[in-house]
Formats: structure tokens, sequence, C-alpha cells
């Protein structure tokens, strides 16, 4: 008989991992409402019209493909099921994809309900999604998304509110990171002037993986994309740009006199910095001019975020839209938002051991068992104690106490509750500390307030 398994780049969650990935989701969701943010839900599976051509080529060769129900070669003629082109033979046998991101559902969804929705359109969205990625650490095919977007306003003063927002995210979860900043805008402008306009999509695929592949298989990337030896000569001066903020922004300025659409990028960035300088986050802010997040749908303000105390690739990222509602009939419609990869901050919090105790603490105190007279009493207590907001577990029989114990041990339970016949008659109860051995004897009255305690 085959082992059970499960498809390479998920996982299973154990009851403390979901612990702890509850405590991620609560914090992001309890700051996305104190912003303001109301929350939707879309379905796992999209139509694949709704989902092809909005993240690029590459992006498009990561979709999960659903095949349609039933016998989905049943229209195929014998020549077409002979067809050994996947590209055309996927739109007659699949209609229907899982999710890429959050983003285009979550433009569709406006698109769909813009008659419903007061503008600007403050949503969240915490729901999985999938690519068909090559699993690696950091990387999986199924992972959560934690999203935020404001749609209908084109101010900036939405990206100052989303880095305050991811500030304070990640304040919470006592992270140190790195907010990186840059804008198509300036990307834009860049191509412009190494002369290869129409292959900014070749240029910000290749430079967003300059961190990964290193400077010299960039250019050899870039090279392969068809930018000439002197486009790639022009670029280097940008991508080894150095300093400060306002240095890089005052230098770009001068590298991007030429061009437009740059300069009104160093102008968006310059805006977003002076408002931010008087917030005081706690996050490191950075203009990393290599940032591109290798997204066709960004056309402003690019964000990412990276711990510094861990070895992990984006834990957030996101990005001003202008024109994604577009591509689904509903024009002149901006957005700006950002996702939080639950996912790559369990691991980051995993590793550099963030989680607070009570946040991975699912029961309080454990009421041992001796039987069908003490039971009684447990359990009216135990109503009490969960009236109260106290998590309390009975253990189901009159087991050796060893063997209590040590369930209450192995469900790391803090506290262990007995009642005997003696604490029966005289109305006590023995409660002992599962950390230090301690016990002690109290009222049955002033159990709770001891627990809370």
């Amino acid at each position: 008989m085959q082992k059970p398994s499960i498809p390479k780049g998920t996982r299973d969650f154990s009851p403390e991992e979901m612990a702890k990935r509850n405590y991620i989701f609560d914090t992001i969701r309890a700051v996305f409402h104190l912003y303001g943010f109301q929350q939707i839900e879309t379905p796992a599976m999209e139509n694949l019209s709704t989902l092809m051509g909005k993240y690029g080529e590459e992006g498009d060769k990561l979709l999960f493909k659903i095949l349609n129900s039933g016998d989905f070669l049943s229209g195929l003629s014998p020549e077409e099921r002979q067809e050994a082109s996947s590209n055309k033979l996927t739109p007659r046998i699949a209609e229907k994809g899982l999710r890429y991101d959050l983003t285009v559902p979550f433009a569709r969804y406006v698109v769909m309900h813009q008659n419903e929705l007061s503008f600007p359109f403050k949503r969240y969205q915490i729901q999985p999604v999938w690519r068909a990625d090559r699993p690696q650490k950091g990387r999986y095919r199924e992972f959560f998304q934690c999203d935020a977007d404001v749609v209908g306003s084109d101010a900036l003063l939405n990206e100052v509110e989303l880095l305050q927002l991811i500030d304070e995210v990640f304040n919470r979860f006592g992270l140190r990171v790195c907010i990186k900043l840059n804008n198509r805008k300036i990307l834009s402008g860049i191509a412009e002037i190494i002369g290869e306009s129409d292959r900014l999509t070749d240029i910000t695929v290749a430079i967003d993986k300059y961190e990964k592949i290193g400077a010299d298989n960039v250019n050899k990337e870039l090279a392969e994309r068809g930018l000439s030896p002197q486009a790639i000569a022009d670029l280097q001066p940008v991508l080894q740009l150095e300093g400060s903020n306002e240095a890089k922004l005052t230098r770009l300025k001068t590298l991007l006199a030429a061009s437009e659409t740059g300069l009104k990028g160093v102008e968006e960035l310059e805006t977003i910095f002076s408002l931010v300088g008087d917030l005081d986050l706690k996050a490191t802010l950075e203009l990393d001019l290599r940032l591109a997040r290798g997204l066709n749908y960004y056309t402003g303000a690019i964000i990412e975020v990276k711990a510094l105390d861990a070895e992990m690739g984006s834990i957030t990222g996101g990005g001003r839209y202008d024109n994604l509602t577009g591509v689904f009939g509903l024009s002149g419609v901006s957005g700006v938002g950002i996702s939080f990869g639950a996912d790559r901050i369990f691991d980051v919090l995993n590793t550099l051991d963030l989680y607070p105790a009570e946040a991975i603490r699912t029961t309080k105190v454990l009421f041992t068992n001796f039987g069908e007279a003490e039971t009684k009493r447990c359990l009216s207590l135990i109503k009490n104690l969960r009236a109260a907001g106290i998590a309390a577990d009975l253990y189901p029989e009159a087991a050796k106490m060893k063997k209590q114990l040590s369930y209450a041990n192995s469900r790391q339970i803090p506290f262990v509750a007995m009642i005997g016949e003696t604490e029966l008659s005289n109305g006590t109860v023995s409660l002992k500390h599962m950390l230090t051995g301690e016990q002690e004897t109290l009222s049955q009255e002033a159990l709770a307030e001891r627990l809370k305690a």
C-alpha cells in the first residue's frame, strides 16, 4: 500500500503551529481594522480569462489550471487530441484556475460590485493562493496572503498610510525589518534613457532577481532578453547607486533629466519620504532602485519588506496600480495595496522564537479526573471558568495521575486543577503549576481570579 503524502510545496500544520499562525492572522487583522480596512473574500478559483495576462509571461506559467468537469476531452476533435502544444489545448479543456494572488481577484470584485461600493474603498483579504512554482525554502505552492488595498484614490497619502500599517504590524511582532521602496515610473524612465523603452518588462523581470543571482547573471539575462551591450552598460550606474535616500533621489534627478515619466516617479517618492519623515517609523526605510517586483500591473510606488535578523526573501510586498480594473472594463480607478506573506512571516518568527507564550497556549488549566462525583464538581467549575474567558479542559477518564499529568505536559498546559475526596468535601481545589512544580490549595470560588492573575 502506498504511503499517504501531500503535494510538494504544501504543508500540514499541527495544533501548535496553527496557534502560531492564528497569532499572525489575528495581529494583522487587528491592525487592518485599526486602519479602517473592511474584509471581503473571493473564490479559490477564478475564470482563467480573469487571471491570464495579468502577471506577465512568467506569472502565466505558474497558474494552476483546473480541468473542466466531466469528460473534458469530449469536445475535442481527433486532431486536437493529438495537439502537442499545451498552450493551444489548455483553453479547450480548462476554463478555470486557482488564484495566483488576491489583487487581480480584488480588481474583478471591484468591477462587478462597483455600484455597491463607496470609494475610496479600503478592503482586506486573508486567504490562500496557489502558484506552480519550484518549492524551496520560504517558497511554497500553497500559501496565505494577507492583503490590504485602497482603490478609488490616487493620493500618495494612501502609500504613506500603508507604510505606517506595515511598520505597526512588524512592531507588534517584535520583528526588525527594512521597508524597500521604488517607483515603476522611475524604472520606465531608466528604460527610456538607455533607449530600451519597449523592453521595460524584460528589464524589470531581470533586475528583480539582482539579490538572488548577482550583477553578472542579471546582465547576462538582460543580454539574453535582447538588450544591447550599450544599454546594459548605461544601466549599471543606476543599479549601483549608493548613499542616503535623499542622495539617491538627487542623483536620479540628474540621471533621469530627459525623462518626464522618470522625474514624475522621483517626485512621488520625494513626497512619500517627506510625509513619512515625521512619523517616527520603527522600520528602516530604503530607496532600492533594483526593486522591480516583476509584476506588470504596478504603475507607481513599489514596496517590499525584508526581515533584518533572518535569511528570508520578501515577507511583504505591494505597490500602486493605476490600470488594473481597466482590463475588466472599469477605467480611471487607481489603487495601491500591500500583501503580507503569512507563511514566510511564520517561518521568520519561528526562526527568531518571537511568539508570546500566551499566543501559542490553547488551554490554561486541565482538571484531573478522579471519578464520577469529583467529575460533576469539575464540570460545574469548568463551566464557570469558560464563562470568565479562561480556557479549561477535563481529562475524560479516571486514569492514573501520572498519565493525566503527562497529558498536560504534552499539551503545554500550565496549570492542573485537582479535586479529590478531600477537596470535594471542603470546597477547595489543589492547583499545580506545571512549570515550577509548586502546588497550592484555594477555595473553588477563588480559582478563576487566581488563574487570571
